[in-house]
């Protein structure tokens, strides 16, 4: 019942009668009580994990227990816009021009990317930071530690001169859509996750110097170019060996995975489920099932790509422990939809259906690594850039 906002582009902020907008947290504010204060002239990587990342997507809310004044906050940081990032930049990354990004910038944008957890609390009717609390964190691309479970984990495409257990990958960027479990924790979906690996192979293109893309990958070509690895977007493996495809080959399978993130402990250990597939996910919505299983959807945020449905094998319980290992064994399918508005979905496991060794399928884990392939495979159908998937926790409807 309020008066409509008039249409229109100025320099001001415009709500509408009775309601007021206000800044809340932005890039470079300090989230903890040590953190430095913002200088754009003066980045640096350690002053920007003490400080609220870049560029905003998927926004997760929690209430703190016995607190009712207070929230908890989990935001995803999906890039970084080097050429509004840093004063003085004339050439563009947009134009595949990276001579002015250096090392020491390359270091701010890892920082810069990944998640903030604010605790929140609310003071005569305004939310404001609170610096002091204990769950206040940043997870970056560049220093956090994250586990790897499920079946795609240890396997030989994950393992890395830097991590030869494939069990242990530093870091998680490009973070778009996501989602909050029934049980408390928050999760971060890796999406374009290809455009931060670099190649120092270049062809003759139409006059020009280009990256090369063909040929790329060895033994992983098929899986490269179905991802679009590597696509220089960022210059990161200029200076970071494992973000060069031509010294790190296995380094893209680690990443394009849904990250699960226990809010209430900053000290614990973020887990990449490869139960759930590698592609660009576009959110992890969670619901449960009408028997206990937890069921998450995600749209691969690309042309002509698929929607995807994971349930837990396991049913959600009273214990917190046993929760957060329910995305770590179930069944991914996708979605192939029918001329008569019905859908089937179609599971991704090895063995059945086109997914046999005969056709090359070798284990589950490589089913996971390669999931566009698998669902190919099994004639998903090909959607207009899949993004959130939304389940009505009340309906049990779910909309796309």
């Amino acid at each position: 019942d309020f008066k409509e906002l008039q249409a229109g582009i100025d320099t001001t902020h415009h709500v509408a009668d009775g309601y007021e907008a206000n800044i809340l947290v932005r890039w470079g504010d300090g989230i903890f009580e040590d953190s430095e204060p913002f200088d754009p002239q003066a980045q640096s990587a350690v002053r920007q994990h003490r400080q609220f990342g870049y560029n905003n997507d998927y926004v997760g809310v929690f209430k703190v227990p016995g607190s009712p004044n207070n929230l908890l906050m989990c935001v995803n940081h999906e890039y970084t816009s080097p050429e509004v990032m840093f004063p003085g930049l004339t050439a563009s990354p947009k134009d595949n021009d990276f001579s002015e990004i250096s090392d020491l910038m390359v270091q701010v944008e890892m920082a810069a990317h990944g998640i903030s957890v604010v605790e929140l609390e609310r003071r005569e009717g305004q939310w404001t930071p609170l610096a002091s609390s204990s769950f206040n964190r940043r997870i970056s691309a560049s220093n956090t530690e994250m586990s790897v479970d499920g079946p795609a984990a240890g396997h030989q495409r994950l393992q890395t001169s830097a991590d030869p257990s494939g069990r242990r990958i530093v870091g998680t960027f490009n973070n778009c859509a996501g989602g909050v479990t029934p049980w408390g924790t928050y999760l971060a979906a890796e999406e374009n996750f290809h455009g931060y690996f670099w190649t120092d192979q270049m062809e003759d293109k139409d006059g020009k110097r280009v990256r090369r893309k063909k040929g790329l990958g060895g033994g992983q070509a098929d899986s490269y170019a179905r991802y679009g690895v590597p696509a220089n977007w960022y210059n990161w493996g200029a200076y970071q060996a494992r973000f060069n495809v031509d010294k790190e080959p296995n380094e893209p399978n680690r990443f394009g995975w849904v990250v699960e993130i226990d809010p209430f402990d900053a000290s614990s250990t973020p887990v990449k489920h490869t139960a759930l597939g590698r592609f660009r996910h576009e959110g992890c919505e969670c619901i449960l099932n009408a028997d206990g299983r937890a069921v998450v959807y995600s749209g691969d945020d690309a042309r002509f790509e698929y929607v995807y449905r994971f349930v837990s094998a396991g049913k959600m319980t009273d214990d917190r422990e046993t929760n957060n290992t329910l995305l770590s064994d179930g069944t991914l399918s996708v979605a192939r939809f029918n001329p008569n508005g019905t859908v089937d979905w179609l599971p991704l496991i090895h063995g059945t259906g086109a997914l046999v060794p005969e056709n090359g399928w070798e284990s589950q884990a490589q089913v996971l690594i390669d999931a566009r392939l698998a669902a190919e495979a099994l004639g998903a159908t090909p959607m207009d850039r899949p993004e959130d998937v939304q389940p009505n926790e009340h309906t049990g409807k779910v909309y796309i």
